[in-house]
């Protein structure tokens, strides 16, 4: 994470740009008259004047672009074209909004999402957004559809950033929000999918999901369990709390963990949340676990005024300490765990070493 002595700026969201863009689409074909920028509601109920990109004409449709502001997050779809392709239609109709998704946005192909399956994947917060966006832009209109197709040029290769393949998500990316705005490094987007992960591997029927600080982690859990079905990596990073919890209430019977040394201990050490920066690992806890492993007492010293775990690991690497070691550790981290789930639920750890071998509590 960046220096929180830097004021970061915020952003907004792909169903915030949608939303902007379909008010601007239906003003142009009710007035003739081209918007610089739009006032847009977002879901919270706060507004956001957001920049129009370019407006064209396309016959009876107007062809809104808003370019996606990420702000200061590193969101893989900031400076992305937001598009929305706006109509006016069936004038003998009362007054609706019709929202579908074009080139570029995803569609839904399994079971467990906020969208069902075979319809495009518009979340229902950022849907109703662009609703209520549309129904303010056409203040004064008694009746017709109005009809908003969601593009995103570039949506089908910014997918492969995402974790949308993973999750039954097809051709291009998703229009997501809940708030609206995107707050730099916020925990919500990451929470939500892991939720979104979760919900996915339940609805396939899964009982058992692996839980991943990362992408090393999960590449070295697949490459040792090839048979884990895709859909049970769930990339969980520093959320141990809210992972396990999530787990629990979504009625998973059993949970692993697949991860390094450092991130055992800290899950031994019951923490709720792992970042290295604001997080750190307690040497005093582990000198102790050395010392109830074995450990000369001479080097205890020396455990504690370490500068990461990795250094303490090096220590005892292929020595007669680390395997009780880590028993010890495992069973701490297994606890922590389900007393973060509130329930009784089976936890295991697969500990890996930088180098894709797994760390083992065995002779």
């Amino acid at each position: 994470m960046p220096s929180s002595d830097k004021k970061l700026r915020t952003g907004y969201t792909t169903g915030t740009c949608a939303s902007a863009a379909a008010k601007a689409g239906i003003r142009f074909l009710l007035t003739g008259k081209r918007a610089a920028a739009v006032d847009t509601p977002l879901p919270d109920g706060n507004r956001l004047a957001v920049p129009i990109e370019r407006l064209d004409s396309e016959g009876p449709l107007a062809r809104v672009t808003v370019i996606k502001d990420g702000g200061d997050d590193p969101d893989a779809t900031h400076g992305a074209e937001i598009q929305a392709v706006v109509g006016l239609h069936d004038m003998a109709e009362p007054l609706s909004v019709l929202v579908e998704g074009g080139r570029g946005v995803g569609r839904v192909t399994l079971p467990g999402l906020p969208v069902p399956v075979g319809e495009a994947a518009i979340n229902p917060a950022p849907r109703a957004q662009i609703e209520r966006a549309v129904l303010e832009g056409a203040e004064g209109l008694e009746a017709g559809v109005v009809s908003v197709l969601v593009e995103v040029p570039e949506g089908e290769a910014l997918a492969h950033r995402t974790m949308n393949l993973r999750l039954g998500i097809v051709g291009g990316i998703s229009i997501l929000g809940t708030h609206g705005i995107v707050k730099p490094y916020s925990h919500d987007s990451w929470k939500a999918s892991i939720a979104e992960a979760l919900d996915v591997a339940r609805a396939q029927g899964l009982d058992h999901v692996v839980f991943t600080t990362g992408r090393r982690s999960e590449k070295f859990y697949l490459e040792q369990f090839p048979e884990t079905p895709k859909l049970a990596m769930v990339q969980a990073a520093d959320f141990f709390e809210f992972s396990m919890r999530s787990a629990a209430e979504k009625g998973f019977g059993s949970v692993s963990w697949a991860l390094f040394f450092g991130k055992l201990v800290k899950h031994a050490q019951g923490l709720a949340y792992t970042h290295a920066k604001t997080h750190p690992v307690d040497f005093g806890l582990l000198a102790g676990l050395c010392a109830e492993a074995g450990a000369a007492s001479d080097l205890l010293p020396s455990i504690e005024k370490a500068n990461t775990a990795r250094q303490v690991l090096e220590m005892f690497k292929g020595g007669e300490i680390l395997p009780p070691l880590l028993s010890l550790l495992k069973k701490k981290a297994c606890a922590a765990a389900r007393g973060f789930a509130g329930r009784e639920i089976d936890v295991r750890y697969v500990v890996f070493d930088f180098d894709a071998s797994e760390l083992t509590s065995r002779n």
